[in-house]
């Protein structure tokens, strides 16, 4: 890992003019609310605004060019992705008049492989993890004659994912420390090259989901952690149990720290961002977010911190789910089951305790004739919308004080 890197400051800024036209300069947004509850400068680099949803399109255009000019696409490109890299690599195929086949895992969100069809793309759905279905694009690339676009161990992609960091270090130059979500490791990478040749005193932070964290170790000992075959994360744009060998030598080099995050911050974030911003992150784009929220990122108090919010392409049907997570992880949302007398107004009065609070009941629920409930007793559900964890105790300790048997189905710190 000694040797010099393939890419110097020069090599990034052509890769960024040739590739200008075909991607957006995304906002930095110093946001106010955000640096009030965190207590220090908070700037958002907002990828989550780029053409196609994510920072993805800046490397697969950057790759489509290089190979155009080397005559090395004439029968097309193929990439294996969980969605975002695929719809960078379809949109980059489609503008260069290049046919584009994605393959996909088979449990990829169903807005982002529609994304994919809709640009132009074939579609291949495969069996297994991420990797799995790498290994058969690389097979169809050699059965069909194709070219392969790697999602982040290419020194092609990561020249154009560095377009992030240097449009940060251009808009922001007092910048302290940029936080970056990271998978494979191409943006992190990218970001950390673009920084660190031009401001090698800003910190550069990655952040994992704390299910899939192959990278946890890797800056202490150089080593991967293993993940589970079964892990879960809703971040599943960097669910990658396989880091790059390139990209690993500019993270070794250039990058400061490395972090896991869970889910429950990770809603949380997802939350968070669509209250200060309106605009929403996908699990994968908020996970630096995540990480400053729970304080395991120190933070410069006068110098502005930034975040990268990777990517939007969050699968609606998971959205709710995921906002509904995130305000209970916050406290903002609690689930109780209380044992009441199966009498007339019963009801009528428990709602009007919980109103007496200043909550806002979602959702009611009678279950009767169950086994754990009693004879002559309803168990009574409410999902009730609170301000924090501390508002939900004063309720509890009230129906405590009423002699009511409660049991909170959503736990709380």
């Amino acid at each position: 890992m000694n040797a010099p890197l393939p890419l110097d400051l020069a090599a990034l800024h052509a890769a960024r003019a040739r590739i200008a036209g075909a991607v957006l300069a995304t906002p930095l947004w110093a946001n106010d609310p955000l640096s009030h509850e965190l207590g220090a400068p908070i700037h958002i680099k907002l990828e989550n605004l780029q053409r196609t949803g994510s920072f993805k399109l800046r490397g697969a255009c950057h790759k489509i060019d290089r190979l155009l000019r080397a005559g090395a696409a004439a029968n097309g490109v193929i990439a294996a992705s969980a969605g975002n890299h695929a719809q960078g690599v379809a949109r980059a195929a489609m503008a260069a008049g290049l046919p584009a086949t994605v393959v996909m895992p088979a449990d990829a969100p169903l807005t982002k492989i529609e994304a994919c069809k809709r640009l132009g793309a074939e579609v291949v759905l495969h069996e297994g993890a991420l990797e799995e279905a790498k290994a058969e694009a690389e097979r169809l690339a050699r059965e069909r004659g194709l070219a392969f676009v790697h999602p982040y161990d290419d020194w092609d992609v990561i020249a154009g994912q560095a377009g992030v960091g240097l449009e940060i270090v251009e808009a922001l130059p007092e910048a302290a420390q940029v936080v970056v979500p990271l998978g494979g490791g191409g943006l992190l990478a990218g970001v950390a090259l673009a920084v660190k040749l031009q401001r090698p005193d800003v910190r550069v932070v990655g952040v994992q989901a704390e299910a899939v964290a192959p990278w946890r170790h890797f800056l202490a000992d150089g080593a991967f952690e293993a993940v589970a075959a079964d892990a879960h994360t809703i971040a599943d744009g960097i669910k990658v149990k396989t880091p790059g060998l390139l990209t690993r030598q500019a993270i070794a080099r250039h990058v400061d720290a490395i972090v896991a995050v869970d889910d429950n911050a990770i809603a949380e974030a997802m939350v968070t961002l669509l209250e200060r911003t309106r605009t929403i992150g996908e699990g994968a784009g908020v996970v630096g977010l995540a990480a400053l929220m729970r304080g395991l990122i120190p933070l410069p108090p006068a110098a502005p911190t930034v975040i990268v919010i990777s990517g939007g392409n969050a699968d609606m049907t998971l959205v709710g789910r995921s906002i509904d997570y995130g305000l209970a992880a916050s406290g903002r949302l609690m689930s109780v089951a209380v044992l009441s007398p199966d009498s007339p107004g019963r009801l009528a009065a428990l709602l009007g305790l919980v109103a007496g609070h200043g909550m806002n009941v979602r959702h009611v629920e009678h279950r009767r004739g169950e086994l754990h409930v009693p004879v002559g007793m309803t168990e009574i559900i409410l999902q009730i919308e609170t301000r924090d964890f501390a508002h939900q105790r004063e309720l509890l300790e009230h129906f405590a004080r009423q002699g009511l048997s409660v049991r909170n189905l959503i736990d709380a710190p």
